[in-house]
């Protein structure tokens, strides 16, 4: 069958090397263009370690304490506050007990998969260099989080992730740019991070043209509910096909709606500042517990990011927080370059209540399958994503029960 792809991102690349995997003929539209979107910027973490949702009981007690810091770990632009209302009420919802148990079991069955399925498209597309398996650290300067950890590894034992629990004295062995201000750290050994997140998703997109994709650059502004959709763009743009696939990140919340599906879908926007050149200060990447932000060692240099702000796709950047998590980690590292030697970026997490993404086929058109919503997993969770997208197109039965991820629970 001829299959579009609406989005060019990490998703949207890994899924058409799945459709060709079927024999389709693919054709990939975006508006910009392949890494545009946080697949150009993301902290590089195949991060399949990570089981618990954002929505947690624990997390809502502590809301009230972030809100009253714009610049600490959580925020909301005053402006948009009265928007992001409903995705709030959502997301008080996904904090009950039950439904986070939910959440928790959706993105285990996900991230248990997650690191083979990409273990297994490296390899298929000559891009395996690219992947490196050094292993992750998350640090702790509290006690309190540190013990409360050694419950979570019982959890993540559930789904196969492998999770070592460490003192100070092993973890200045391994990274001994680390400051003495820790408690210990849990090591996952199973951790990869990739090269340059840019570096990865243009070297996947262009490997899906050599083997016979198209891409077209052209902003898809409508999906008609024909048994051959017609992706409709601006000035006149139309192409008909078989079967549509939306997976623009952020930017898929409209198309979803026209096809009949009212997903709360907003927009995390991620800071980080990236340091060109500056390798070798730490061996893996490093997760800063209770402090809101990651450090991870690129090829293309250092890279410290992190942080939640609810402020929509138009309001510009407040790189204030960059700087406050820059501020942060010269506390806890050795050796940082200055800051305004560093590149800033800020960037949009397609965000859903209950950290799940939507993967399932349109209301009002079964012809068009979505795969968007990824939150702070888009790099992780692409190419697990395109093999239960390719078996939605297929007409096969997925290999896990994707009801968690219907268009249709909210």
């Amino acid at each position: 069958m001829k299959v579009a792809v609406v989005g060019a991102g990490i998703v949207g690349s890994a899924i058409a090397h799945a459709l060709l995997d079927e024999g389709h003929e693919v054709l990939v539209l975006d508006k910009e263009g392949p890494g545009f979107g946080p697949s150009r910027g993301n902290a590089g973490w195949i991060a399949h370690t990570d089981i618990l949702p954002i929505a947690s009981p624990k997390i809502l007690r502590q809301v009230p304490k972030f809100l009253l810091d714009p610049l600490g770990p959580l925020a909301i632009r005053p402006a948009y506050f009265p928007k992001l209302l409903p995705w709030l009420a959502r997301f008080v919802l996904a904090a009950r007990p039950d439904a986070y148990e939910r959440s928790i079991q959706g993105i285990g069955a996900l991230q248990q998969r997650a690191l083979p399925a990409w273990l297994a498209r490296a390899k298929s597309t000559g891009l395996e260099s690219h992947i490196h398996r050094k292993g992750g650290l998350y640090v702790f300067t509290e006690a309190g989080a540190f013990e409360e950890a050694r419950g979570i590894a019982k959890r993540q034992a559930e789904f196969g992730i492998k999770v070592e629990m460490i003192g100070p004295a092993e973890l200045r062995q391994f990274e001994p740019a680390l400051k003495d201000k820790f408690v210990g750290a849990a090591f996952h050994p199973d951790t990869a991070h990739i090269s340059d997140p840019l570096q990865l998703t243009l070297a996947l997109f262009e490997a899906a043209l050599a083997r016979g994709a198209t891409f077209e650059k052209a902003e898809v502004v409508n999906i008609s509910t024909g048994e051959r959709p017609a992706l409709i763009g601006r000035d006149g743009f139309q192409r008909v096909v078989d079967r549509a696939v939306v997976a623009a990140g952020a930017w898929s919340k409209p198309l979803a709606s026209a096809l009949g599906d009212k997903v709360p879908l907003d927009t995390e926007r991620g800071y980080n500042v990236s340091f060109p050149g500056v390798t070798g200060l730490t061996t893996r990447p490093v997760g800063f517990e209770g402090h809101g932000f990651v450090m991870t060692p690129l090829e293309s240099g250092l890279r410290i990011g992190g942080a939640v702000e609810f402020g929509g796709l138009e309001a510009p950047p407040n790189h204030a927080r960059t700087k406050i998590l820059y501020d942060k980690a010269s506390r806890f590292v050795d050796g940082l370059p200055a800051f305004d030697s560093g590149t800033l970026w800020m960037g949009f997490r397609p965000s859903l209540p209950d950290s799940l993404p939507v993967i399932g086929a349109a209301s009002r058109n079964p012809h068009v399958v979505y795969a968007f919503g990824h939150g702070h997993y888009g790099m992780t969770q692409s190419t697990i994503t395109a093999e239960f997208v390719a078996a939605l197109i297929a007409g096969r039965a997925p290999a896990i029960d994707l009801a968690p991820f219907s268009p249709r629970r909210f």
